[in-house]
């Protein structure tokens, strides 16, 4: 039996204890958002490096950057010739939510039938033991690696990872590496090993709208005067044409087009849309929006989407009969490769601000202007995860987008000289990652684990 064999069959004897780790991992509330208690992060941290000593990794170190939550660190560095990889995944969680809407509490994971809830489960704790294990795995059953390795689970990446630059420039050298592999993305379907190659970027801005410098009363008044809440309705209804397309002019300026291989993947893959409304949890009347000529996956990973997060203004319950003076809004817009950031955000604001309805005060607050990411996916690296996903799977891999962001990924493959991203998740499409009942499909977290057992042994440069 080869050593790669002996690792697959040890994730065999031991995957119930895996999954007890899981669950053990995942009571902590390591919520990195603000106004939660930093100490759940610091155990969390604490927890990720037990672990990491346990499986077998050397130089594991909690690291940390001024204003940021702690980051862990390990390697294992004993393969003379092999390729070194960098392993990436986060320990901190999204908020638990709405308690009422949890079937279990969010820090009380519970298993049913094949799936265990709660929250952080699949995003990203269970992507951080998938490596962890697989590498025990090898470690504890042969040990050694065919590989050298370096891991990095970041403890904000929810927050958007906004220390990681400065952690990665000041720690460089523990990170240096032949090609990564992220573990933080979705296959597209349960059973169906997927490989992202593209992810959206993301622009936001808060529009603020006054037309009074208080309320007046609707009846007295109503008719010449306008309400805020009206004003800003107005502008947020002109961001979009009525066939889908967004409004701003030159803002489509860059998109690289999809076409030749690209567009034939995207082609083949399998797509129903009545699934498709089901796994969102759309209205029984709901249709698909957006740009018809482009497909659904066109539309989600290469074309950019704008929204509306939320809109500030007075309750219902809370109302009466007066004329709204101030009102305000998150707008979101996803952008795609060859858009460039900054001249998107500028684009957005500017449009918000131009032309204020009936001359009402419009501020506009920028806020993120976040990288899209694509790659070509061929190469030596690209191949190999195909081939390994393949055998842990038992199924071809399909390549796909996401039309999330991730906005480190392009920054930090181009700061070790543009070395191969393999962005392999454990995500799927009745998950509900960031909502509540967040659910990870076990037979697949198995699958990914051996996967990631064969990644180890393939040619990856």
């Amino acid at each position: 039996m080869s050593n790669t064999e002996q690792a697959i069959q040890y994730i065999h004897t031991n995957f119930e204890r895996f999954i007890r780790d899981l669950i053990d991992y995942s009571k902590i509330p390591s919520v990195s958002f603000p106004g939660y208690p930093p100490e759940p992060l610091v155990d969390s941290a604490r927890w990720t490096a037990r672990k990491m000593e346990a499986v077998g990794l050397e130089h594991v170190e909690i690291l940390e950057i001024s204003g940021a939550p702690p980051f862990v660190v390990g390697d294992w560095l004993h393969a003379p010739g092999a390729p070194t990889i960098l392993l990436y995944a986060h320990h901190d969680v999204q908020p638990p939510g709405r308690p009422e809407k949890w079937l279990s509490p969010a820090f009380k994971p519970e298993r049913r039938g094949d799936r265990l809830y709660g929250r952080g489960v699949v995003d990203d704790k269970a992507g951080a033991l998938m490596h962890l294990f697989a590498l025990e795995a090898y470690l504890k059953s042969s040990g050694k690696l065919p590989v050298n390795v370096r891991f990095l689970i970041e403890g904000e990446e929810e927050t958007g990872s906004a220390h990681l630059g400065e952690f990665v420039t000041h720690y460089k050298d523990r990170l240096k590496a032949d090609l990564m592999v992220l573990t933080d993305t979705a296959n597209l379907d349960i059973g169906l090993p997927s490989l992202t190659y593209r992810l959206r970027g993301l622009v936001d801005a808060i529009v603020e709208v006054r037309t009074l410098d208080h309320p007046v009363h609707s009846g007295m008044w109503g008719g010449p005067t306008i309400d805020a809440l009206t004003v800003l309705n107005k502008i947020l209804a002109r961001l979009t044409t009525a066939d889908g397309k967004i409004a701003i002019p030159d803002f489509y300026e860059g998109i690289l087009p999809v076409e030749g291989v690209e567009k034939e993947r995207l082609r083949a893959l399998p797509f129903d849309e009545k699934k498709f409304l089901q796994e969102i949890g759309g209205v029984s009347s709901l249709q698909l929006s957006g740009e018809q000529e482009f497909s659904a996956y066109e539309r989600i990973w290469c074309r950019p989407a704008c929204a509306i997060l939320g809109i500030d203004a007075p309750q219902v319950a809370k109302t009466s009969n007066q004329i709204v003076e101030w009102a305000r809004a998150k707008v979101s817009i996803r952008t795609v490769s060859g858009m460039n950031p900054k001249k998107s955000l500028e684009r957005l604001c500017d449009f918000l601000a131009k032309d204020p309805p009936y001359g009402a005060e419009v501020n506009v607050k920028p806020g993120t202007a976040g990288n899209p990411w694509k790659v070509d996916p061929v190469g030596p690296a690209y191949e190999a995860a195909a081939r390994a996903l393949k055998k842990g799977f038992g199924r071809d891999a399909v390549f796909i987008g996401c039309g999330g962001s991730i906005p480190f990924v392009e920054p930090l493959t181009k700061e070790f000289g543009g070395i191969p991203a393999l962005l392999i998740g454990l995500e799927d499409p009745y998950c509900n990652a960031h909502g509540e009942n967040e659910s990870l499909f076990l037979p697949d977290w198995k699958k990914g684990m051996e996967g990631a057992v064969w990644l180890y042994s393939e040619k990856l440069v």
